[in-house]
């Protein structure tokens, strides 16, 4: 990634363990979807929180008032305002990343660099509150996973909505 810093914190060891390359998964995924969004990361970086369920339902409930883990969060920072670049935090919670990989048929680095995919697009502006808002971000999801390799997660069933 150019232009900008990609911290990457690894909070639950399990990330490790089962995805050896969660550093260099990170770094693709998000230079790919930083490509799609046409933006650079702004001088103020994007920082990725590798986490567990515990921690996820934390940030969950004090940002979002759901009291329950959730697979991604994404935080745009206030530099994002009037900025061409993109800055904020996306985390993400491996027992749920797991779990949803395992039961929709998916390799977990494939889920972990969706996930991200989506959470850098949610920090360049895009989102998914309405059908035509969703069915736009899922389109550009599956064109940056197809970019790295990544079979569309969306024509099998395998995922069914970009808003979980």
């Amino acid at each position: 990634m150019t232009g900008g810093r990609l911290d990457i914190r690894v909070a639950d060891p399990a990330w490790k363990r089962h995805v050896p390359k969660i550093r260099s998964i990170c770094r693709t995924a998000t230079s790919a979807a930083l490509r799609e969004a046409g933006v650079a990361p702004s001088p103020a970086g994007i920082a990725v929180l590798l986490t567990d369920d515990v921690e996820m339902s934390s940030l969950n409930a004090r940002w979002r008032g759901i009291d329950r883990p959730t697979n991604v969060l994404s935080f745009a920072s206030e530099t994002n305002q009037g900025s061409n670049g993109v800055a904020g935090d996306i985390a993400l919670a491996f027992g749920i990343v797991a779990q949803e990989a395992e039961a929709g048929g998916l390799r977990l680095q494939d889920r972990v660099a969706h996930l991200l995919v989506h959470g850098i697009l949610h920090l360049a502006g895009h989102d998914h509150q309405s059908d035509r808002e969703a069915q736009a971000m899922e389109a550009a999801e599956v064109r940056v996973l197809a970019r790295l390799g990544i079979a569309n997660p969306y024509s099998n069933g395998a995922i069914t909505d970009s808003s979980r």
